[in-house]
């Protein structure tokens, strides 16, 4: 059997805000309460589990998604829509843009708990910078 990543916790201050947080901006859906966790699944079947968590106790992580093109500018729509802040580092001094690293495209922004996600559409490493 070859190693797959199956799930991972995210912690967060209001898991149901997160969950739907980010299910919205990837367009995928929030599943079922399970337990303390509240999952969003991708497409290769990771699950995120979002459990809740007390404030003092969160520590940022970063959270990268590969998306289709389509997929990207759905994204991309959903979070200007959302007037959600945007950038096109991972230290989020370049506020407003998107990168283009790998013959792509890409982009960072927070979510409710300050942790950072990103949005990609060709994996690193892909194509010269």
């Amino acid at each position: 059997m070859s190693v797959e990543l199956n799930h991972t916790i995210v912690h967060a201050r209001d898991s149901r805000e997160s969950a739907e947080f980010l299910a919205h901006i990837l367009g995928l859906e929030v599943g079922a309460e399970w337990g303390p966790f509240i999952p969003v699944a991708t497409s290769n079947a990771v699950t995120l589990d979002f459990a809740e968590v007390p404030a003092e106790s969160l520590v940022m992580q970063h959270y990268a998604f590969l998306v289709s093109d389509d997929e990207f500018d759905a994204a991309f729509a959903r979070i200007r829509q959302g007037g959600i802040a945007y950038y096109a580092d991972p230290r989020l001094k370049q506020a407003g843009e998107i990168n283009h690293h790998h013959g792509g495209r890409g982009l960072y922004f927070l979510d409710p708990s300050g942790h950072g996600m990103e949005i990609i559409t060709r994996p690193y490493g892909s194509a010269e910078q």
